[in-house]
């Protein structure tokens, strides 16, 4: 049988990083579930302990780590080295969760004994990790999954598996056994056979609606299974009256552009009112133009580099090229500053008058703009849409936001901050296309483990008071 090989390459180069055969995904499952009954039964504190040691080899490697980052995802040395930051932050974040999420709770009733909640692992849990944030993002389910007890079978996106190999390995430098953090290389096909194998007890998924829809009919008639789906958005960002116009630009460029606008927060659609259009796209083409695209070890700093790879980035440049064909009008010509490399502009696209806006998740550095009369049709156009991740308000009074939160619908609303970047220390998750009502962050520990409700006595005692013939 032939064994298919997985190839990855940097985005900003075109050479090959990285290259492995697919993995066996019945071995890999199975090592994950022999392993579990020991791990499983360990102290919390064994546990804890080594997921800590876990966070001190990541640490120690961060250089090395943040370099091999930005070379396979394409994006600047700066903002890797904080995604390192935050893979080691997720540890003490995952710990504090778990205690307050799933800890043990006893309560004395008399003479009917004590009643327990204690909380219980799921058993072996296949984690599917993104190209976007190919540390952060999988290792916020594999570290709170670990801690509760579950054993993990973890399959990197194909467009990044260097990234993944060197956090399982990390894992496996602490001192976790390899059986607890299986590592498995491929793609769709191995990742079909993952969430539909017979051994496994529940699927933490980070990616496409399309995927996670996938993978939520295959699972739908096997309710014994957990499956927690972060998925994309078609994020609003709103702006009402506000003297700070060019603060307002720098938040839209940040949600919009930042990591080539690869983030499932990303502003994709700007919503503004009418007689702020003028000046705010005067400041926000001014301060988009002067962005630096670059390769990820560039000096001066790049603020974003390329998109993943070619096929995405032609993608993007068609869809741009839709909208304009559909009624949109170009504010800021999106283009390829290298015709054999994924390097995009950021593209700018006045869609008022569209007669049908495309409800989609565009991936990368295009945003729309769409033009409303008032604060009502503002909040009406931020809720057109089947998704529900982030949205942010600019400007306004506390009793705007007031009504801003209330009546969006989305998992993260902010106000005078940008769309993307939320707290690990806060739940993150959406509705509708976003999620399944399941946010990970510092509510992983919730899908990680399930409770177990108990009464306990000591001693049987019992009796019964009615309903018995006399002797």
């Amino acid at each position: 049988m032939n064994v298919k090989t997985y190839i990855s390459c940097e985005p900003a180069t075109g050479k090959e990083l990285w290259r492995a055969e697919a993995s066996d995904i019945d071995a890999c499952v199975q090592a994950a579930r022999h392993a579990w009954p020991e791990w499983a039964s360990r102290p919390l504190a064994n546990r804890i302990e080594l997921l800590r040691r876990f966070a001190n080899e990541v640490r120690k490697a961060g250089d090395e780590f943040a370099e091999l980052i930005a070379r396979e995802a394409g994006k600047p040395l700066w903002e890797a080295r904080t995604e390192v930051d935050a893979v080691v932050n997720k540890v003490e974040i995952s710990v504090n969760a778990y205690a307050e999420r799933t800890g043990k709770k006893k309560l004395d009733s008399a003479l009917q004994g004590t009643a327990a909640v204690r909380h219980k692992p799921h058993g072996v849990m296949v984690v599917l990790g993104p190209y976007n944030f190919p540390a952060h993002l999988p290792n916020g389910h594999i570290v709170p999954a670990l801690i509760a007890g579950n054993t993990i079978v973890f399959k990197p996106s194909e467009k990044t598996p260097a990234v993944g190999e060197f956090l399982v390995k990390c894992f496996h430098q602490a001192g976790i056994p390899e059986g607890a953090v299986q590592l498995a290389i491929g793609g769709v096909e191995e990742g079909k056979a993952l969430v539909g194998h017979k051994d496994i007890d529940g699927v933490l998924f980070t990616g496409s609606v399309q995927a996670g829809i996938a993978i939520n009919r295959t699972l739908a008639t096997n309710p014994a299974k957990i499956v927690a789906l972060e998925m994309g958005g078609n994020n609003p960002i709103v702006v009402i009256d506000t003297p700070l116009l060019s603060d307002a630009a720098v938040l839209i460029v940040q949600s919009a552009f930042t990591t080539a606008g690869q983030r499932c927060t990303a502003a994709r659609r700007l919503i503004v009112l009418d007689h702020l259009f003028e000046p705010l796209m005067q400041e926000l083409l001014m301060l988009t133009r002067r962005l630096i695209i670059g390769e990820p070890f560039a000096e001066p700093a790049p603020f974003m580099g390329p998109v993943i790879d070619n096929p995405t980035a032609e993608a993007l440049l068609n869809s741009f090229v839709h909208l304009i064909s559909h009624g949109g009008k170009t504010l800021l010509n999106m283009r390829r500053t290298d015709e054999n490399l994924p390097f995009l502009t950021p593209g700018i696209i006045d869609t008022t008058d569209m007669a049908e806006r495309p409800d989609v998740e565009l991936f990368g550095p295009l945003l729309q703009v769409i033009r409303v009369k008032d604060f009502d049709a503002a909040i009406a156009e931020a809720n057109n849409t089947r998704f529900g991740l982030s949205a942010s308000l600019i400007g306004g009074t506390p009793h705007d936001f007031d009504r801003f939160w209330a009546n969006v619908r989305a998992g993260i609303i902010n106000w005078n901050r940008p769309t993307n970047g939320a707290s690990s220390a806060a739940p993150f998750g959406g509705v509708g296309l976003s999620g399944n009502h399941r946010p990970a962050a510092y509510y992983a520990a919730d899908y990680c483990a399930y409770p177990v409700a108990s009464t306990e006595v000591e001693q049987p005692r019992a009796n019964i008071g009615v309903g018995l013939k006399n002797r």
